[in-house]
This record gives structure tokens, C-alpha cells and sequence, in this order.
């Protein structure tokens, strides 16, 4: 009975310590994601010298954000910061997305931006921000990103459009919100299939000939006519650049009638100066020849 009684303690013994070991084992196997998330969000920082004082701290505020969710039609609320998002109807990963809070590619560059900078100064969509009177200076997609500092924009897109926008960290690495069903995160910069070229941003001071405009589903159109074809459309107020202003076709809405259209050259469109912030002829905009 006694032998039979050490054996049962040794065992008993041996299964302690082995779920001891095993419960170990688990832990450290369940926190290993956690080391990683950690990791990888360590890696989310200014990573090459040169990037103005607006650009660090833009990148800083992204990188804040690494694990937030990707929500198609995030982060683009009144103001700047995370929103529910919206289902893409092209896209059955986002079938979860009113129910993320978070941002999309282009929320995410908006939100670091105003972080950084103040105000609201990159509003609307990747295609909108690419060509915001905000940037300073363009690079193609052949030069790659030897010329790139920490900060500049990031583009996917052809034929004219831009469907993707990413910031720069350095070292080849940038910080996105990607897709439905992510999170957003530090990823490799991908310079094949449609990378479109990246743009270096500017703000804080409003470049001369800087309007805003206002109201929602705004369209601008190829000619200062609401009949010519339609360019693009600003889903919310977003910061333009006019280059000049001319008496054309009057167009009567929200109560207003003004016959005065701007053109705005980052869009090769007009746009009915109803929907520009300011008065009916814009002040300090030229004639249009």
C-alpha cells in the first residue's frame, strides 16, 4: 500500500509540473501575436532623415493607428478621426465594415495630416489628396523611392484614377490602411502592378489661390456648364486650388443663382463658384482669359 502510494505522489508529482510546463508553454504561445503586434508596431516610425518637422509628426500620428481597423469610408466624419464605415458594394470582405470602427486609406492620410499640421488640409479621396493644391512636388512611379522622405503620399492607381494612397516611412516601408478585413499596419512598399508615383505634402500655410469648397456630392464638369460632361465629384467640402474665374451658364442652387465658374487645374475642371466658400466673384482670382 505504501509502494502503491509513493507511485500515485510521484505521479501525481510529474503530471503537476508537466501541466506546469504545458500551461507555460500556452502562455507564451498565446502572447507570441502580442510580441509580434508589438514588434511590428515598433517599426512604424520615421525611418530615413530629411522629412520636415509636419511630415515626422503626420507619420507619428498614422503610426498611432497601427491595429485600428480598415473600414471602407472611414475616417472621412465632419472632422478628421476614426468613423464606421460603410459596405463597398464591390468588395464582400467589407460586409463588416459598419460595424469597424476605423479608417480607409485615405482617412488615415487625412486624419495623420491634420494631426500634424492642423486644420483640415487633405479632404476627400486618395485621387482628391494625390492632387491636392497642398503637395509641393510630384514624383513618377520611375523613380521609385530613392527621392522619397518620410511623409510623402503614396499612390496606386491608372488611366487617370487613384484608388490607393499609403505614407511613407523610409527603408522602403510605409504605413496604410489596405483593405476590408485588415488592420491597419507597416507593409512593404509595392512598386509594381499600378503604383502611380508619390507627392510630398506642404500644408500648413494655404498657397495662394486656396478655396474651399462646400456641400456634398458636389460634381465639376469639363466645361462652365452644367450640361458638358461631368469630371469628378467631391463627396464632402475639400480644399481646391482656382486658377482663374469667368461669367458663364448661371446656375441657381441652394437658394443661390451665380453665373461665375472657377477652374480648377489639378482637375482639368470647372466648378460653379455656388459651391466654392467665399463670395459670388471670388476676391484676388484673375479673369480667365
Amino acid at each position: 500500500m505504501r509502494t502503491t502510494a509513493v507511485a500515485a505522489a510521484t505521479a501525481l508529482t510529474l503530471l503537476t509540473a508537466w501541466e506546469g510546463a504545458h500551461s507555460a508553454t500556452a502562455a507564451a504561445t498565446t502572447a507570441a501575436p502580442k510580441t509580434a503586434a508589438v514588434a511590428a508596431a515598433g517599426e512604424c516610425r520615421v525611418l530615413a532623415p530629411g522629412a520636415s518637422a509636419v511630415a515626422e509628426k503626420a507619420v507619428a500620428a498614422a503610426c498611432e493607428q497601427i491595429g485600428v481597423w480598415y473600414t471602407w469610408g472611414g475616417g472621412h466624419g465632419p472632422q478628421p478621426g476614426p468613423t464606421y464605415g460603410q459596405v463597398d458594394p464591390s468588395d464582400p470582405d467589407s460586409a463588416h465594415d459598419p460595424e469597424r470602427l476605423g479608417f480607409d486609406c485615405s482617412g488615415l492620410v487625412r486624419y495623420a495630416y491634420h494631426r500634424a499640421a492642423g486644420g483640415d488640409p487633405l479632404t476627400g479621396n486618395a485621387y482628391h489628396q494625390f492632387h491636392s493644391p497642398q503637395v509641393q512636388q510630384r514624383f513618377t512611379a520611375g523613380q521609385g523611392t530613392a527621392p522619397l522622405l518620410p511623409g510623402d503620399l503614396l499612390a496606386w492607381g491608372s488611366g487617370g484614377s487613384v484608388h490607393h494612397i499609403a505614407i511613407y516611412l523610409g527603408a522602403g516601408k510605409m504605413v496604410e490602411a489596405r483593405e476590408s478585413g485588415t488592420r491597419i499596419t507597416v507593409s512593404d512598399v509595392r512598386l509594381g502592378g499600378d503604383y502611380a508615383g508619390a507627392v510630398r505634402i506642404a500644408p500648413p500655410a494655404q498657397a495662394p489661390g486656396t478655396f474651399s469648397t462646400w456641400g456634398t456630392d458636389v460634381w465639376t464638369h469639363k466645361e462652365p456648364s452644367t450640361t458638358s460632361p461631368r469630371v469628378h465629384k467631391f463627396p464632402g467640402p475639400t480644399t481646391v486650388r482656382i486658377d482663374c474665374q469667368k461669367h458663364a451658364e448661371p446656375v441657381t442652387a441652394e437658394g443661390y443663382t451665380n453665373d461665375a465658374w472657377s477652374y480648377l487645374p489639378e482637375y482639368g475642371a470647372w466648378i460653379t463658384n455656388i459651391y466654392i466658400k467665399g463670395p459670388a466673384w471670388l476676391d484676388g482670382v484673375r479673369t480667365c482669359p
